[in-house]
């Protein structure tokens, strides 16, 4: 459709025409009868690319309006463009629906999963690898809901990211090395449970390390005890190590369980113990380069002042000569390009680790490493007032428990659940679904207050409405009384509804491109949302069986294509849409 457009609007302008594909955008769908299908083209825009650098300026409201006046002048009237306006210092094209409709829904027939994932004609793309760090428990703490934050928001970025075509490697980073690690050690001798270990170790590993901190909050050589436990390891104990691996296996097949009801696989699995030679390495070269100095502590730190305006002394040891997370994580980078040659580095860990991400990089710079310009931080807020009927949420796995629970109560009090061959299964995934919409339809780096129920409903902007559309989009399909033909008439999909629905359905690349874009799933969220909304309309006012065979086709194509792009949306954020519910 914009193909004709941009070839007549750069015969008119002299630019090129992928120079103004880009510029084109659809106007969002607006559920009013008296709404027509439209594109626009900014004028300012369209003015600074006719402007040189040196004469790019701020318009005049009356220049953009006889820019757009002279341009509209000189367009011919295409098939498919009822008429062209200037409206609000923009140019606007009002679109004939029955001219495209076909190729709208041919386009999603023919590419099904893939449709919407395409790069844009004006993109340069080459396939990159890309390498996304996500979810990283910490073995000595709780594997809690800001872990799931960064599970859901990291699967949706790898998701993504490989589904624009990209060769991408998903990677648990775990927190299994450190001081924190020997503070759990510690505590396990005092607090510990062998047998309450093997039967919930998660569970237990938590109580013990809540029990230690209050412990040498009180009594400081606990922590002492702590950091000399931790020096051992670093120095190849072999009991020490013996614990720690302990704990590191029972804690890994924990977390895979849980990975596993999210539908999150990872390509990898590394761990902070395996860089504690490699850190001893970067601190060498630090010292090689004469960029490590000695604090008056005795620490070593690096001035990083270029990069922030307190990181004038990092600290990368301590003054036992112990490595530091900062230092273990700039030899994990090192080793993981050395490795996988990724042309970019994506880590997807929460807002507070701002600063410590600008010293990541800081630290790469200063030693040479180009390619440290391609490390990105994915951030996010915090998730508040997430709570189980029994209290505060702690595991992972709770979360997850409380959301299946609470949707088996809600199915049961539907006469439609007793159609579901496995509720248990059921209500896992729409749980799932909702929390996996909550996390990701806002900004990502915003705080949000949890609402079980808000979260839970069936209506509304919840992961259950998109699941309860999905199903009943495809139980119009099922049910179709006759065998589905080729015919397809556009003229008879004349209806607002219709109209409506159809026009959503070719921007679903504008919202993938902007997430992508972005790193932020809140533009799909939004698309998939809306997407929703106007197909229930449309299901309400269009009816399939009843009607005359050539309309009830055209319809049902219509709503089989709207399914399939929900379908492409869920998935890409992590749902896994249902056909019954």
């Amino acid at each position: 459709m914009l193909l004709l457009l941009r070839r007549e609007l750069s015969q008119v302008t002299g630019l090129t025409e992928p120079t103004l594909l880009h510029l084109i955008k659809p106007l969002p769908v607006l559920p009013k009868k008296s709404y027509q299908p439209a594109l626009t083209l900014s004028l300012q825009t369209l003015h600074d690319e006719l402007s040189s650098e040196q004469t790019k300026k701020r318009a005049a409201p009356a220049e953009l309006e006889r820019l757009g006046k002279n341009v509209a002048r000189e367009l011919s009237c295409l098939n498919h463009i009822r008429n062209i306006s200037v409206e609000k210092q923009h140019l606007n094209f009002k679109v004939s629906l029955p001219d495209i409709s076909k190729a709208i829904l041919d386009e999603v027939t023919d590419q099904q999963e893939n449709y919407g994932f395409h790069p844009k004609p004006w993109q340069q793309w080459k396939k990159r690898k890309i390498l996304v760090e996500f979810s990283s428990p910490n073995i000595a703490k709780p594997f809690h809901a800001g872990h799931l934050r960064s599970t859901l928001i990291g699967h949706f970025v790898a998701n993504l990211s490989s589904r624009m075509g990209h060769d991408v490697l998903r990677l648990n980073y775990l927190g299994d090395w450190g001081t924190q690690f020997g503070l759990l050690a510690i505590g396990f001798q005092k607090f510990g449970s062998v047998k309450d270990l093997t039967r919930d170790p998660i569970q237990h590993l938590f109580e013990v390390y809540v029990k230690s901190n209050a412990a040498a909050k009180k009594d400081p050589q606990i922590m002492e005890s702590a950091r000399k436990f931790f020096t051992a390891m670093e120095q190849g104990d072999d009991d020490s190590l013996s614990i720690w691996k302990r704990f590191r296996e029972f804690s890994t097949k924990d977390y895979t369980a849980v990975y596993q009801r999210l539908g999150v696989v990872f390509d990898a699995y590394h761990g902070e113990s395996q860089y504690s030679e490699k850190a001893q390495d970067v601190l060498t070269s630090l010292r090689d380069l004469s960029l490590l100095k000695s604090s008056d502590e005795g620490t070593s730190v690096i001035d990083l002042s270029e990069y922030g305006k307190s990181m004038s002394k990092v600290t990368l040891a301590k003054s036992d000569g112990s490595s530091l997370y900062l230092t273990r994580d700039v030899a994990a980078a090192i080793d993981r390009h050395q490795q996988y040659g990724f042309h970019r580095m994506i880590y997807v860990v929460d807002k507070s680790q701002q600063n410590h991400l600008k010293q990541l990089v800081g630290v790469l710079k200063e030693m040479k490493y180009s390619w440290a310009d391609g490390i990105q931080h994915v951030q996010f807020g915090r998730v508040l007032g997430m709570q189980t009927r029994t209290g505060e949420v702690v595991l992972l796995r709770d979360i997850l428990e409380e959301a299946k629970t609470r949707m088996l109560e809600r199915m049961a009090n539907k006469s439609t659940s007793k159609e579901v061959e496995d509720p248990d299964s059921v209500a896992e995934c729409l749980g799932i679904s909702a929390l996996i919409l909550q996390d990701l339809k806002s900004t990502l780096n915003m705080d949000y207050t949890f609402d079980w129920d808000r979260v839970l409903e069936s209506q509304g902007d919840t992961g259950v409405y998109l699941q309860y559309t999905h199903a009943r989009l495809k139980s119009i399909e099922d049910n179709y009384d006759l065998e589905m033909t080729d015919q397809f008439t556009p003229e008879l999909l004349s209806e607002p509804e219709a109209e409506q629905l159809l026009w959503h359905l070719a921007q679903f690349e504008e919202s993938v491109e902007r997430s992508f874009q972005e790193m932020e799933p809140k533009h799909i969220a939004s698309y998939i949302l809306r997407l929703s909304r106007l197909a229930s309309r449309a299901a309400e006012k269009l009816r399939v069986n009843g009607s005359e065979r050539a309309l009830a086709e055209s319809r049902l194509r219509l709503f089989i294509s709207a399914r399939m792009v929900l379908a492409n949306g869920m998935r890409v954020l992590g749902m896994t849409p249902l056909d019954k519910m």
